[in-house]
């Protein structure tokens, strides 16, 4: 089949072709973020087969990702190859990040250490190469956080061991209150105000750091996040923070979603689209926040959602469930700045 892109580049392709397998053809990156194609000057499905003589235009978004639908009906091997490789990287990506999520309670509960040095001895122990394959392993159902924390700590399997609980520091003359040991984050001073950032919206199982400001409290931002480099010529706003994962796990249940993350969605701009991304979401058990329309085009839309989730593993399966979908183009996280 011998097809056309609007400036008469000529592709060749194999017979039952479709515009993404014409989209690869053409380069990777416009495959990669392919939303939609117009065969002929008219809009057409993704699966559409192309004949000889069409001219195709690709439709690309930035933040546009491959679907795991487009393997059941591509027919090259590079457009296949490069979706199932999207595919793989993004089961595994889900995988490390609800498997580094159970794993840093699993370590709190037994109160030691869970850092990367600290993994070091499991992970010889369980004959790894790195702590992305052990989160990946436990992530997948593979491996149990409690075996983790064993191997990194061998005495722990004879005796259970208490876990080490530090007093924190409180103003003179003020006991600590059961408040204090119910927030979501630890290495505030108690009483202290804070919030977190609008602009990379946090969720327990990211890295966070705080930022202090006179009168306001404590902002608490991802270590990702690209407003941090606003404050890089006053570093002693920064402060150590972590999550309180005990705290966290009271309102994490299955049924409570506590922390709000923003998502970018781009969708083919068709009447269900929204009700789609709904019930997507809702599948998952998040919560929408709010949602808002940000670029709306003939062809597609891309939609900013707010969704209440309780940790990045939940998130993850969140964004996994709208990729499955066929009005969806691309799912990403919206962590800027």
């Amino acid at each position: 089949v011998f097809c056309f892109t609007p400036k008469g580049q000529l592709i060749q392709l194999p017979r039952g072709a479709t515009p993404v397998d014409f989209a690869y053809a053409v380069h990777s990156q416009v495959g990669d973020t392919c939303v939609g194609a117009k065969v002929n000057g008219r809009l057409m499905p993704l699966r559409h087969h192309l004949e000889n003589g069409d001219q195709v235009e690709i439709m690309t978004a930035r933040g546009g990702t491959p679907s795991p639908q487009w393997d059941r009906f591509v027919v090259t091997g590079k457009a296949r190859a490069r979706i199932r490789r999207f595919i793989h990287q993004e089961q595994r990506q889900q995988s490390r990040d609800a498997g580094k999520v159970e794993l840093t309670k699993a370590f709190r509960q037994a109160g030691v250490d869970g850092s990367e040095k600290a993994l070091e001895p499991a992970l010889k122990v369980l004959k790894l190469a790195t702590t992305d394959d052990l989160y990946i392993a436990v992530g997948n159902g593979n491996l149990v956080a409690r075996e983790v924390v064993h191997a990194a700590y061998p005495e722990l399997r004879q005796a259970p061991r208490a876990p080490r609980m530090v007093p924190p520091m409180l103003p003179r003359g003020r006991p600590p209150s059961r408040h204090d040991h119910d927030m979501p984050v630890t290495g505030l001073v108690p009483g202290m105000a804070f919030a977190f950032a609008g602009c990379c919206h946090p969720v327990p199982g990211d890295e966070i750091v705080g930022i202090v400001t006179t009168g306001k409290g404590v902002t608490i931002h991802g270590r990702e996040c690209q407003t941090l480099t606003a404050f890089a010529a006053t570093p002693e706003r920064f402060i150590d923070v972590d999550w309180n994962y005990e705290a966290v796990g009271k309102s994490g249940d299955a049924k409570s979603a506590g922390h709000t993350a923003r998502i970018s969605v781009i969708a083919a701009n068709e009447q269900t689209a929204l009700a789609d991304i709904s019930n997507a979401i809702a599948k998952q058990e998040g919560a929408i926040a709010n949602l808002k329309i940000v670029n709306r085009q003939q062809d597609f839309m891309e939609v900013l959602v707010d969704v209440d989730v309780r940790d990045i593993g939940h998130l993850s399966k969140v964004i996994v469930g709208l990729r499955g979908l066929k009005s969806i183009k691309g799912v990403e996280r919206a962590t800027g700045g």
